[in-house]
């Protein structure tokens, strides 16, 4: 039987309150967000470092220095004159040391040996922060929803890299090569990049919640989206190009700008000593592998300029000036690159511009983040 109720009653009194919406299936299992973005953003800098170090090993010619392959033994360096004397040994069993440093001292050999000895032990660094990492997060289930495969994939991409890097390194030890091959030098560089994109896409994507992600994808714009995927294509591509100049020294070649040695087509770019299919120029002819590293650079800044400016119509505040920030380091590295060219690849000046090029990677990553993903809401936050 209904109860009575007060003409003067307000309606919904005395009811049970209705319930009060949970989280939506789209959040699932929200997992310790912070904790992993944290976790993410710790590999991420140890990459980059990676990066760097790995850059003035191969400038000085130390990649070649540790001629063995021992993922865990190898940990340890020489601790005294007869352990030393060992891998001095093994060293000057290399054609690098018979063709180009057969009057090295130990103390120089020492020298090449520790930034080789440091960059793998980056590695072995990079590869237990993550182990440890995942386990962690793994065993305690707070990987969120749809999260683990990506994050172990990760690490799967850091195993690959250490054999890669073995690979590169064994091209070097045998037959007349006083350097690892270019090409293996391109491989391992570019999983480097794609390992520290990854790192720096998933932090992105953990700053804001699932519902958040989605919602925001809603506002996202298609063309700025499509430039952003653009631009990180061809700065991967001219990423492997200057591996490919790296590895067969072509920066130091043609210390001249805006011309190459007078001409703005190289001479001979079309010459191996050596002979063999033309298409072998496009990689080992040091003139056209610079040719093109610089014919890609100046694109990349124009399609990047291009992107600013369709950016400039963006609702969305922080997206404008993500690429503001992407064309103003573009400037940057392309000034670098004119200097590393005219200083024939000076140590500092190089590094400095490999440098550059991780952060033009990330600026550009996040560009595209925001382009998909906008930033909305408050004028300070989002919308001018």
């Amino acid at each position: 039987m209904a109860t009575k109720r007060s003409i003067f009653e307000e309606v919904g009194a005395g009811t049970k309150p209705a319930p009060v919406p949970s989280g939506g299936l789209i959040d699932g299992r929200k997992g310790a967000r912070g904790a992993i973005r944290l976790w993410l953003v710790a590999i991420f800098l140890l990459v980059a470092a990676m990066i760097v170090v790995g850059g003035m090993t191969r400038l000085s010619d130390a990649g070649l220095s540790i001629t063995e392959w021992k993922p865990v033994t190898g940990a340890i360096p020489p601790m005294n004159d007869a352990a030393w004397g060992v891998e001095f040994d093994k060293y000057k069993a290399t054609p690098q040391f018979a063709l180009m440093n057969s009057q090295m001292t130990l103390e120089e050999f020492k020298s090449i040996f520790w930034w080789e000895w440091g960059h793998r032990q980056l590695g072995r660094l990079i590869g237990m922060v993550w182990l440890v990492g995942f386990t962690v997060f793994l065993l305690a289930r707070k990987i969120p929803a749809g999260w683990t495969g990506r994050l172990f994939g990760l690490g799967v991409l850091g195993g690959a890299q250490g054999a890669i890097g073995w690979w590169m390194v064994s091209s070097g030890l045998t037959g007349s090569m006083v350097s690892v091959a270019s090409y293996r030098l391109a491989v391992h560089l570019g999983i480097a990049f794609v390992i520290l994109g990854l790192s720096a896409w998933y932090v992105l994507l953990l700053g804001r919640t699932e519902t958040e992600l989605m919602q925001a994808r809603r506002a996202g714009e298609r063309k700025l989206k499509g430039m952003g995927t653009g631009l990180m294509h061809l700065a991967f591509v001219q990423v492997l190009l200057g591996a490919l100049v790296a590895g067969i020294d072509a920066g130091r070649a043609f210390p001249t700008w805006p011309d190459m040695n007078g001409s703005f087509f190289p001479a001979d770019a079309f010459y191996l000593p050596e002979g063999g299919g033309l298409w072998r120029a496009f990689f080992e002819n040091p003139g056209l592998v610079q040719f093109n590293h610089r014919i890609v650079g100046y694109l990349l800044f124009i399609f990047g300029i291009g992107a600013y400016f369709a950016a400039r119509k963006s609702p969305y505040l922080a997206t404008r000036r993500a690429f503001l920030a992407v064309a103003v380091m573009l400037l940057a590295q392309v000034t670098l690159g004119i200097f590393t060219a005219l200083t024939g690849a000076h140590l500092h000046v190089a590094i400095t511009h490999q440098i550059g090029a991780v952060i033009l990677w990330v600026l550009i990553l996040r560009a595209r983040h925001l382009a998909i993903y906008p930033v909305q809401g408050s004028i300070r936050e989002g919308r001018a």
